[in-house]
């Protein structure tokens, strides 16, 4: 999948491309079947929402899931991101963000890649995430909200934030939110599942909890350029990879078809993934 120069024109003035649909209901259901037992396991990569048992997010699942190392392989997700950064990419983060019906928490206001600098000492900006629905999403059940154009100001000031959530970002003040939404505007791009964002690590975004009857789960993948790769880790491995090998693409019909993936983590997390505060080689 490569997109055209109108397709890159509109990503380099807004941050983001919305892809409603892309991905077919017959492919999303083999990722879709596969959440629930993710979830279910008491494993370090499930990160629980602060109040009650709902995971809000499951790291690292392309390590141990067969459908998310395919998914994880796929053209229609990494060749986009390769030809806007002309080179290879790696995975530096994998995560399935659970915004479960009635007791998905928010995510504060944000750039991503004020956390990959702060904590993971990732250079550039170089890099980027693809978002893939695997549930309707509505204006009820949680929405990624952007403010478009917003990426185009770079890093941002932000603290960070340990308590509101249980888990921690970079995050930005109210005022700055006001202005930059002054100028913006915010969007929040709906459709149904199978539908695909791709957007700028420093585009400015959130997501409010989710009150209604409706998941809203979705899987990202944090895709940065291999020349980029992170100089610090601070963080575990299974949030923060340290693998920067190149993603060698499967056919587009990978979900679908079987194909042979590596699972080096089917047995549980290796314990050199479980630290933090390590130093880079």
């Amino acid at each position: 999948m490569r997109l055209t120069p109108q397709q890159i024109e509109a990503f380099d003035r807004e941050g983001y491309l919305f892809f409603p649909g892309l991905i077919s209901a017959e492919e999303i259901a083999v990722l879709a079947r596969e959440v629930p037992q993710l979830y279910a396991q008491r494993r370090p990569e499930n990160v629980r929402e602060k109040i009650g048992d709902a995971v809000r997010t499951n790291f690292a699942a392309h390590l141990y899931s067969a459908p998310f190392a395919r998914l994880a392989r796929h053209p229609r997700m990494i060749e986009p991101v390769r030809q806007i950064f002309g080179e290879d990419v790696y995975m530096h983060q994998f995560k399935i963000n659970g915004k479960m019906a009635f007791d998905g928490d928010l995510w504060q206001w944000h750039q991503d890649y004020g956390t990959w600098r702060n904590d993971d000492l990732m250079p550039e900006a170089r890099a980027m995430n693809i978002a893939i629905f695997l549930d309707a999403v509505n204006e009820f059940n949680g929405p990624l909200m952007f403010i478009p154009g917003s990426h185009r100001l770079g890093v941002l000031q932000a603290e960070h934030d340990t308590a509101t959530t249980s888990y921690p970002l970079w995050t930005i003040n109210h005022d700055t939110i006001r202005k930059l939404v002054g100028r913006g505007g915010i969007v929040a791009p709906k459709g149904p599942a199978g539908s695909m964002i791709l957007f700028h690590g420093c585009l400015v975004h959130a997501s409010t909890s989710n009150l209604s009857p409706w998941n809203r789960v979705s899987v990202y993948l944090s895709l940065c350029a291999v020349s980029n790769h992170i100089r610090r880790f601070k963080r575990p491995g299974y949030i923060a990879h340290r693998d920067f090998t190149p993603i060698r693409c499967l056919p587009d019909d990978c979900l679908l078809g079987h194909y042979e993936v590596p699972l080096p983590w089917k047995d549980g997390t290796p314990a050199e993934e479980l630290q933090g505060d390590l130093k880079a080689a």
